[in-house]
């Protein structure tokens, strides 16, 4: 099994009380610790525009400035995103934009893609709120249009929601076969249809029942489209908060709710802190984590991205994650 980790950006309110000024340091002092170190495959960013669980005036920062900006400040690490709008930037564009940052990064970058779902910014940024059906089909085509602007440097497509005719993307990815595809979501009918037809890396739910019935579906998938399941990496996010012990796991909870609460209201901080609570989700003693790890590499796991909520201000937990869990799993 291999690990990602997330750098925060404002979106979950992890850089809250942090100045502005200060929060790129924070943020890029953060990636050179992981980039220096051999225990993480790869950093991720979230692709939001206004904070969780409800929208603030806190900064969240711009997922693709980041990856430019991390492809030019790190060297060995993977950067990815968990997961671009696919509406939110022309195809073509972002296939122009990714395929410059992976040359800025030697060949590093990782498409993270999905439908996109956070109304509220979505109507804030003049983008609408079309139909899952619409927001799925441009998924669609626009996997297509990257994927053959990458291969052949310049692509022509006619859809019902994109059409390009010639669009020169140059320079092209450094990346032999493009840059590799995370089909993020778990949508039964079409998500995980696009994820087989296209995908290298999938990414659905930690909790154990969901990501087997997920698994299953994509296979069934794979069968009818004429794919290698076999060959698509499956991957979850899990929200680490790691403890010593139990009580040292829910002090460490604790003041991650004092800090979004104080934003986003105690209704919402404690539905927010009650998705992350549990060992399944990601918070727990290093031996339960191995366990709840343990559980997802057996059904077919390879690839866990971890979000800690306190990164931008105490890396204690990050360090116990690496020093106890990830060992297990080398």
């Amino acid at each position: 099994m291999r690990f990602g980790l997330f750098i925060p950006q404002g979106w979950r309110l992890d850089l809250v009380g942090i100045e502005p000024r200060d929060q790129w340091r924070v943020m890029s002092e953060l990636a050179t610790y992981v980039d220096d170190g051999d225990v993480w495959d790869s950093l991720w960013v979230y692709d939001h525009f206004h904070t969780v669980p409800v929208p603030t005036g806190e900064a969240t920062h711009e997922a693709w400035s980041l990856m430019a900006a991390y492809a030019a400040t790190t060297s060995r690490i993977k950067l990815g995103q968990m997961c671009t709008a696919m509406s939110y930037r022309n195809p073509a564009y972002l296939a122009k934009v990714a395929a410059t940052a992976d040359v800025i990064s030697g060949g590093r970058i990782q498409m993270g893609i999905g439908g996109g779902w956070y109304e509220h910014e979505w109507r804030a940024y003049g983008y609408g709120f079309p139909s899952a059906g619409t927001r799925l089909a441009r998924l669609d085509e626009g996997v297509q249009i990257m994927r053959d602007a990458w291969r052949d440097g310049v692509v022509t497509f006619e859809g019902k929601h994109y059409q390009v005719d010639g669009a020169i993307v140059a320079p092209q990815p450094l990346q032999e076969d493009g840059i590799p595809l995370w089909i993020a979501g778990g949508g039964e009918k079409v998500t995980l249809r696009i994820a087989a037809k296209y995908a290298q890396y999938t990414n659905f739910t930690s909790e154990p029942e969901g990501f087997a019935h997920k698994s299953q579906v994509l296979a069934d998938h794979c069968r009818d489209v004429g794919t290698d399941f076999g060959a698509i990496v499956r991957s979850a996010n899990i929200n680490a908060v790691v403890g010593s012990s139990e009580s040292e796991v829910q002090e460490r909870l604790g003041r991650v709710r004092s800090r979004i609460s104080g934003l986003a209201g105690e209704p919402a901080a404690d539905a927010m802190l009650n998705s992350m609570s549990t060992p399944q989700a990601g918070s727990g003693t290093p031996e339960q984590l191995i366990e709840a790890l343990q559980n997802l590499r057996d059904l077919g796991c390879e690839y866990a991205i971890c979000y800690f909520p306190e990164a931008a201000y105490d890396r204690s937990g990050i360090e116990l994650f690496e020093r106890e869990v990830i060992p297990a799993f080398s």
